[in-house]
């Protein structure tokens, strides 16, 4: 059976992307991003009923998306200690818009994300160069965004990239 120029074309993709998807799903070593008491964050205190969400079906991914970024502002040597201590993600159930929205979130300016964290920076010496915490908010998060960007976590990925855009002596 003789395959397709197409499919040739697929399969040589595909083998050339395994080890950029493989690395992507790797957790950077420098960086350890873990969450306290994740059953009491705003958003799991929202989540019940028709409206019950599974947290690791949002809070893995961010885990690790946070830890591919930060792991790419450290200089080398540096690590990075992120306890999350808060999620409140864009967007809220409005159960009084009736039945056949009830597993719609609605994402207005008037529901913004939030993130609470505590971080602490470590040098290649293991010696504390900053720590700190941080409310990552942002109040016009709907401005920033784009409509072709259908992920379900993008705002809270952009405050996220938004704290670490100005580099590891800022955070």
């Amino acid at each position: 059976m003789q395959s397709s120029p197409l499919f040739r074309l697929w399969f040589t993709a595909c083998l050339a992307l395994a080890p950029v998807i493989a690395s992507a799903a790797t957790p950077p070593g420098n960086v350890s991003v873990r969450y306290r008491d994740p059953q009491h964050f705003t958003e799991a205190k929202r989540s019940f009923g028709v409206h019950l969400i599974k947290a690791d079906d949002y809070l893995q991914p961010l885990q690790a998306y946070i830890a591919q970024r930060a792991s790419r502002v450290l200089a080398p040597g540096q690590r990075l200690d992120i306890e999350v201590t808060d999620v409140d993600r864009a967007g809220e159930y409005e159960p009084w818009r009736g039945p056949r929205f009830d597993d719609v979130r609605v994402v207005k300016d008037i529901y913004p994300p939030r993130i609470d964290l505590d971080f602490t920076l470590y040098g290649a010496d293991g010696k504390v160069l900053r720590q700190g915490h941080r409310e990552l908010r942002d109040l016009s998060f709907l401005s920033h965004s784009s409509g072709a960007d259908q992920d379900s976590l993008r705002y809270e990925k952009s405050l996220v990239d938004r704290w670490l855009r100005k580099g590891a002596g800022s955070l």
